[in-house]
């Protein structure tokens, strides 16, 4: 029987014992209400007090009854309330007892997760002790085959530098023979009498017709995106070499105007370049910190020639060997490089950045050109500085150039002058300027007709002036280029003349 039952039993219980107790008071007072009924005098007064008292008791009774039924109402609902509260703790009861059992079976769960997780970490390290052994005994192979390649490596080293020290002995000979053959064959062209000027080449001599001054743009080519630093002729041909800021050098037929080839490989852009005299290598000056050298006949890249730590911005091949070339670069230094052994073989260490180079003709001397202005001579085997010329006043050097017969240089600075100096003496023999040509950059390359007549220089304006040098004077500009012109070179055949462009547009001038 439910609690609300018991209750409801008690209330019942309780409302049937008033009733009797009603009932048994009525039934005791009937006969003293009776006998009040009876006309007794003497008796008045006593009965009617007697039920009077009997009426106030019966009224203290129905009074009592009402508290008792009211005080059962409360209990009844204090009861109900209390039924209530209970469901409700029941309720939270079984919801905890079910979150108990879901906890324990997580619980559960995760202990059987865990011993699996403990088991397969067991395993693992298992495994890793295993392939630690492994690795430690792999190590002790390695270290072995190191230690008995780097052996193999000595002696293979050893023995290519005894090959080459035979090579080069051999060398050495077949250039001292070349030479005395050179030699011997410049005394036989000394003698002979010719209209034109002589000149030598690898091969042994060429006539160069007197240079002509140039007056139309023949081609105009769009070499290279984003600039052309450098351009040069081939030794006594005249087929033009271009280097960008596209990282290419490319080889084109001036004659008609088409590209001949393109040499790839270098890793930045180009910034100067330079060709043995048996027009078989190019040599590249890269803003990637090395030198680049190519095969011309099969396109491929002989040589990387790391050292620098700057960015090159010159180089040169001496004139008389195609065997050594010299680099300068931002990092202060002159480096002498052997092509046939393909390392530096000296360095030299100065105080202002070098911007242009170039070798003298008995290739024992090296002329850098120096944002402080001053033209400096080296000694190539010492590296000792021999002369220093104060060649433009407060102003960059920007360009070096040698004439044919080595006995004057051609420097151009930032102070817009081209100054002429005679080798002998370091004196200036020659200045030309122009109202107008302003130089444009501080690899501004500007060039020196075969014959020694005249002197080209591009312009900031796009123009190309050309000086005779016997009159120091302006004889012609070329207008055709819409951006500053950054370098010049002329044939060696006495003609044309090319120029290059900061838009990469290089043109050909007859």
């Amino acid at each position: 029987m439910s609690q609300e039952e018991i209750a409801r039993e008690a209330i019942k219980h309780a409302l049937k014992a008033l009733r009797n107790r009603h009932l048994v008071e009525e039934g005791a007072h009937a006969p003293a209400i009776i006998a009040l009924s009876r006309p007794i005098i003497s008796q008045g007064s006593e009965w009617k007090e007697k039920a009077d008292n009997l009426e106030t008791e019966l009224q203290q009774c129905y009074k009592a009854q009402s508290r008792l039924s009211e005080q059962l109402v409360v209990e009844v609902a204090e009861s109900r309330s209390s039924k209530a509260l209970l469901q409700e703790k029941e309720s939270l009861i079984t919801s905890l007892q079910e979150e108990l059992t879901q906890i324990r079976d997580e619980w559960s769960r995760l202990k059987t997760d865990l011993e699996e997780k403990i088991k397969a970490l067991e395993l693992v390290v298992s495994e890793n002790q295993q392939i630690r052994a492994q690795l430690e005994e792999m190590t002790m192979k390695a270290k072995n085959a190191e230690a008995e390649n780097k052996m193999l490596v000595d002696r293979w080293m050893l023995q290519k530098m005894q090959d080459a020290e035979r090579l080069n002995e051999a060398n050495a000979l077949y250039e001292d023979m070349i030479d005395r053959l050179k030699a011997s064959g410049l005394e036989k062209l000394a003698k002979q009498q010719v209209d034109g000027v002589v000149r030598r080449s690898e091969e042994g001599a060429e006539f160069f017709a007197e240079s002509t001054v140039p007056s139309t743009c023949k081609h105009k080519i769009n070499a290279h995106e984003g600039g052309c630093a450098s351009i040069l002729f081939e030794y006594n041909s005249a087929r033009l070499i271009s280097g960008g800021q596209d990282k290419s050098i490319k080889l084109w037929d001036t004659n008609t105007g088409s590209l001949s080839s393109t040499l790839y490989g270098c890793l930045g852009s180009v910034l100067d370049l330079a060709i043995t005299h048996d027009n078989r290598s190019v040599i590249a000056a890269s803003s990637s910190n090395n030198l680049y050298v190519w095969d011309v006949n099969s396109g491929r890249v002989r040589h990387t020639l790391t050292g620098h730590t700057d960015k090159v911005c010159a180089v040169d091949v001496s004139k008389i060997s195609s065997r050594h070339v010299v680099s300068a670069a931002y990092d202060r230094t002159l480096k002498v490089w052997d092509l046939h052994k393909g390392y530096c073989v000296n360095t030299i260490i100065f105080h202002s950045n070098c911007n242009a180079l170039a070798f003298s003709m008995d290739g024992q001397t090296i002329f850098s050109g120096h944002i402080d202005g001053n033209l400096r001579l080296w000694d190539i085997q010492t590296g000792k500085l021999l002369s220093e010329v104060a060649a433009h006043s407060l102003a960059a050097v920007t360009s070096i150039s040698l004439s044919r017969s080595g006995n004057i240089i051609l420097t151009s600075g930032r102070d817009n002058l081209h100054n002429l100096f005679d080798i002998r003496s370091l004196e200036v023999c020659g200045s030309l300027r122009a109202t107008g040509n302003r130089v444009a950059s501080n690899w501004s390359r500007s060039c020196i007709s075969p014959d020694e007549s005249y002197v080209a220089a591009g312009s900031a304006d796009g123009s190309v002036y050309i000086w005779s040098i016997s009159k120091a004077d302006i004889v012609r500009t070329l207008k055709e280029h819409t951006a500053p012109v950054l370098s010049c070179s002329w044939s060696g055949l006495g003609k044309p003349l090319a120029s290059a462009d900061k838009n990469g547009v290089v043109c050909v001038w007859t």
